[in-house]
């Protein structure tokens, strides 16, 4: 599969990071030498500098040949423009990095298909929808759906008086034998060693551990995790940015009590014009005084979406210095995720690397339809339909020639979230979700192939 990548910042190289471990032949376009040169001396791949809107330097690229053109420059404009040129030139599939929300919207009056444009993806809205997941399972640090929720993913870090520390896997499914969640990875505290759990495998205190589950399966992890369940009726949000705003707009279509802080007077006045239900206050979030004013700690969610990270990261330790039981913040340095559960913040977010996984999904083998990257964790979660010709159709389970570092966390059947175990029979057209460790991922997309 060849792959050309239009921009060599943070996304397209998070993104020719990844597709290096596919060995498939990616190029990497962009006119700031400094950048391709850190490329091409990290990765395996052809790098080429020059304007990306150039037809010289796509054609010298071969976009008339790729199979997929990705457009994440910090532009706009050159992503769209550009996506359309490859596609002229001859590309497979086009897809272009957007900042305006608007284009997202169906517009009968505009196609970005007959454009050349095959698919928009947009930073800020990836960021305010991942928000909003969050604050749905308030007391976990990471919330990810699959199917409109029939299978859910939820990680958390383990305190010390949640109830399957010191128990095994099997020991712990004993609690609640209805089966409605299963363990699929976890990451001792202080390592950066990513596991696959496996019955004998023991919960310890800190660990950082991810469960699929069912609807009904999220109470009972709960109470085996020692989380308190908390309703979320009153929200701060510092930050009147497009993610800010985006995510006030969520939440006030909801009803949720908003308090939005912008430190510039004019985008202040016109967030109060376009969003009447909530609380704009003109304000220096980073007062300490503003924040008490405002009464800080009588809010249930605390989210941190200005342009800089270290203020995001600041105000959200100062938000639970108060009490306040869920925060998010910002961030763009990918390194400051390792240290999210360390420094007392909930959960750290990125826009970039939401963005990069995001465009992932529509590079997988085999039929995968759906996929999420583990935050701190060298481990993915795919979501694969069964086709009558798999491998791994018409057997079950434990019958499979499984990598030990890849696990199934569930299946949608018929529409329906299953939590399965060896002697389920996979059968054409279940989706299948596998979670697994990178150097397992090209075993698993062949058994689905």
């Amino acid at each position: 599969m060849k792959i050309v990548i239009a921009g060599a910042g943070e996304v397209g190289f998070h993104l020719a990071k990844l597709l290096s471990f596919e060995s498939l032949d990616i190029t990497l376009l962009d006119i700031d030498k400094d950048r391709l040169h850190y490329a091409e001396s990290h990765l395996d791949i052809r790098t080429i500098r020059g304007s990306c809107v150039s037809i010289a330097l796509l054609t010298e690229a071969r976009v008339g040949k790729a199979d997929l053109f990705i457009a994440v420059t910090s532009e706009e404009t050159t992503n769209i423009t550009v996506a359309a040129l490859s596609k002229q030139l001859g590309c497979k599939r086009t897809i272009a990095r957007i900042s305006t929300l608007e284009f997202l919207k169906k517009n009968d009056a505009v196609n970005f298909n007959s454009l050349g444009v095959d698919e928009l993806i947009s930073p800020e809205a990836l960021a305010a929808e991942e928000i909003m997941q969050l604050l749905d399972q308030s007391a976990f640090s990471n919330s990810y759906e699959f199917e409109k929720g029939e299978l859910t993913l939820i990680g958390t870090s383990l305190g010390d008086d949640a109830l399957i520390v010191g128990k095994s896997v099997k020991e712990s499914a004993n609690i609640f034998p209805d089966l409605h969640f299963m363990p699929i990875a976890l990451q001792r505290k202080g390592t950066q060693l990513t596991m696959i759990p496996r019955g004998d495998t023991l919960f310890e205190a800190g660990d950082t551990t991810f469960f699929i589950t069912l609807k009904q399966g999220v109470d009972e992890l709960y109470k085996l995790t020692g989380k308190e369940k908390k309703s979320i009726k009153n929200v701060m949000i510092l930050g009147g940015g497009k993610i800010g705003r985006g995510t006030a707009n969520a939440l006030c279509n909801k009803k949720f009590n908003v308090t939005l802080i912008e430190q510039k007077k004019n985008k202040a006045l016109d967030i109060a014009e376009s969003h009447p239900e909530a609380l704009v206050v003109h304000g220096d979030g980073r007062s300490v005084e503003l924040l008490n004013e405002e009464s800080i700690d009588e809010m249930d969610a605390f989210i941190a979406v200005t342009e800089n990270s270290e203020t995001n990261i600041m105000s959200c330790l100062m938000a639970n210095s108060k009490n306040v039981s869920k925060t998010i913040a910002l961030v763009e340095n990918m390194d400051y995720f390792s240290l999210s559960q360390s420094i007392g913040i909930d959960t750290l977010i990125n826009k970039k690397l939401l963005t990069a996984n995001t465009i992932f999904r529509y590079i997988r083998k085999g039929e995968v339809v759906d996929m999420t990257t583990l935050n701190n964790l060298n481990a993915e979660i795919l979501e694969f339909i069964v086709k009558p010709e798999s491998k791994v159709t018409g057997y079950k389970i434990k019958d499979l020639n499984f990598p030990r570092t890849a696990t199934i966390g569930g299946v949608v059947k018929s529409g329906v979230g299953k939590i399965v175990l060896g002697n389920y029979v996979i059968e054409s057209g279940d989706r299948v979700l596998v979670c697994c460790l990178h150097r397992s991922i090209k075993k698993v997309e062949s058994l689905f192939s």
